[in-house]
């Protein structure tokens, strides 16, 4: 698909690792990371499985796969960057959460309207029976975007089975989030189609380390790609250079300010 390719880009010891979304490629995260490359860090965008091909390739595909892309990559940036921060969009968000689990050496997150909260169980309920019924694929959800102008690259339908296999990963991360400690830039916007605000207010009752949470009054889901992609891009920005420099675990809680 275009600009679904994979973006790479090598630098100093201090590597980011960027994470598109669910049914969506590297396009709608490639300013982010070109943003956070042009500081001089080692920055790989991965293209997760089965995404940024056709919808086909998606359906077999589950969080096992993505998960295990996500850390690879976390893995190959370990291996040449001394400090290592993850940036992820919606699911993105959920793998960098996941790996900040499950890593705690991680320098810190920056997360874009990220899920993080279990679906309702009504929905799993009449997804499940859409599969049963031999419905595979059910309306798509790309392109949450409130600028007229811009359009998203993603697939139009949603894998039932792959999304399902979504669900259950954040049910399963859901409880683990107070093991989320380094320092975590949250943005959320006021107005989702895709993933309520309420997913994001799940992390800040939970994280355990420093956190900032700046709400998006512009944007729709897809923010790396709205109105605030620029305040997107400059924040992103100044907290690597924060969290670089100091190299901060911190499990203390700010007081003021946009910390909790």
């Amino acid at each position: 698909m275009r600009g679904a390719e994979p973006f790479s880009s090598a630098g100093d010891d201090h590597g980011v690792l960027v994470l598109h979304g669910f049914t969506g490629n590297p396009s709608s995260m490639r300013s982010l990371a070109k943003a956070v490359a042009a500081e001089g860090y080692t920055v790989e965008l991965p293209l997760l499985p089965g995404h940024g091909t056709a919808m086909e390739d998606m359906i077999p595909t589950r969080f096992i796969d993505w998960s295990q892309a996500a850390l690879d990559g976390f893995e190959a940036l370990s291996a040449r960057c001394n400090q290592v921060a993850v940036v992820g969009l919606s699911m993105g968000g959920t793998l960098a959460a996941w790996l900040a689990v499950h890593h705690p050496e991680i320098s810190g997150l920056v997360l874009v309207n990220p899920l993080l909260e279990p679906a309702a169980p009504a929905l799993v309920d009449l997804l499940t029976e859409s599969r049963r019924q031999g419905i595979e694929v059910a309306p798509g959800i790309a392109s949450d975007i409130a600028n007229p102008g811009v359009e998203e690259v993603g697939y139009e339908g949603t894998p039932i089975a792959a999304v399902l296999s979504l669900f259950s990963a954040v049910e399963s991360l859901a409880p683990e989030l107070t093991r989320v400690r380094c320092p975590v830039l949250l943005y959320s916007s006021r107005q989702d189609h895709v993933v309520a605000s309420t997913s994001g207010d799940r992390l800040v009752a939970h994280a355990t380390g420093r956190l900032q949470r700046i709400w998006l009054e512009r944007s729709y889901h897809v923010a790396t790609l709205d109105w605030d992609a620029e305040l997107i891009e400059q924040g992103t920005v100044e907290f690597l250079r924060q969290v670089f420099d100091t190299g901060s675990r911190g499990t203390d809680r700010a007081s003021t300010g946009s910390y909790r």
